[in-house]
């Protein structure tokens, strides 16, 4: 008779590798796409910024698209003191910060009442003010620009005594056109906290106005900082609005300093990609700055269901 030892149980499992996935061509076909179009908007802003650290008569001998000679970052000096970049940034931020916090402040306003009380109406007002957004700004530039001329203002608030040429009728018309946006995305967004914590706070005996600003509210930051990240780029690079609705040259955004590099009979392109860049820095800082909650704030409900 033999005996045959056991066999000793293995401690430790090796992980069984992982099947690994097959290469799809669509899948192949999507993310060169994808690289494409992300190359497409890239390369703009590459060209600008090679540009602005080139000298214009070289690349007028030998092209943009050439090998640099010397590289040089005399021209964002130039254009920094030319434009007088500092004194357009803070218009921008006279007429940017109280745009976006007022906007945000009354969408999250609107979008409580439509999302949290129980008001007659509130689909219908939700679809109106979605509604809103779908109408081009260009067909109220008459009626506003003769409405702006209408409206009178104190001489401390306005030097023209008027809406029009004013800091405030540039800040209201952001509002304005940005107001219906924010309410529906907010209101859309609160819809995704659970009723049961309103419905607890209301039976504590809170108030509306606490249940907004101290339960609600807080729970809304992803959504609003992807919301102020988007509002600040759109009102940072308005031209439009600006153009139409001021005349007074030291009052515009710093979208307009850029006509400051612009001569009467000869332009160096290379000193306007340089102003280009300066000009577009504080949008990349900002979006720097927040987007890993601007990228919270759209992916939010993406992996519920």
């Amino acid at each position: 008779m033999t005996l045959t030892a056991p066999v000793p149980a293995r401690t430790s499992q090796q992980p069984a590798a992982s099947p690994r996935r097959p290469v799809r061509p669509l899948r192949v076909l999507l993310h060169v796409f994808l690289a494409m179009v992300a190359l497409g908007w890239l390369m703009p802003l590459a060209l600008a910024v090679y540009a602005s650290l080139r000298p214009y008569d070289e690349t007028a001998r030998l092209g943009y698209l050439s090998l640099p000679e010397h590289l040089t970052l005399d021209y964002y000096g130039e254009a920094w003191s030319q434009a007088e970049l500092p004194r357009y940034y803070l218009n921008t931020l006279v007429i940017v910060v109280p745009g976006v916090l007022i906007t945000l402040m009354l969408a999250s306003f609107t979008a409580f009442a439509i999302a949290r009380l129980r008001i007659p109406g509130r689909k219908t007002l939700l679809i109106v003010f979605t509604a809103g957004n779908l109408l081009p700004p260009q067909v109220l530039l008459t009626p506003l620009y003769t409405l702006y001329t209408m409206v009178p203002l104190p001489a401390w608030l306005s030097d023209s005594q008027a809406l029009y040429d004013s800091y405030l009728g540039l800040i209201l018309i952001h509002v304005a056109f940005q107001f219906g946006f924010c309410v529906f995305v907010i209101a859309n967004f609160m819809r995704t906290i659970p009723e049961e914590i309103n419905e607890a706070a209301l039976v504590d005996g809170a108030s509306v106005w606490r249940r907004y600003w101290q339960l609600t509210l807080p729970l809304c930051r992803p959504v609003l900082a992807a919301l102020s990240t988007l509002q600040f780029t759109w009102m940072y690079n308005d031209f439009l609005w600006a153009l139409v609705l001021m005349s007074s040259g030291d009052k515009l955004p710093v979208t307009s300093a850029l006509n400051n590099l612009r001569g009467q009979f000869f332009t160096d392109y290379n000193l306007l990609a340089a102003g280009s860049v300066l000009v577009a820095l504080p949008t990349l800082i900002v979006f720097q700055l927040l987007h890993k909650q601007f990228v919270a704030g759209l992916t939010l409900g993406s992996t519920k269901g």
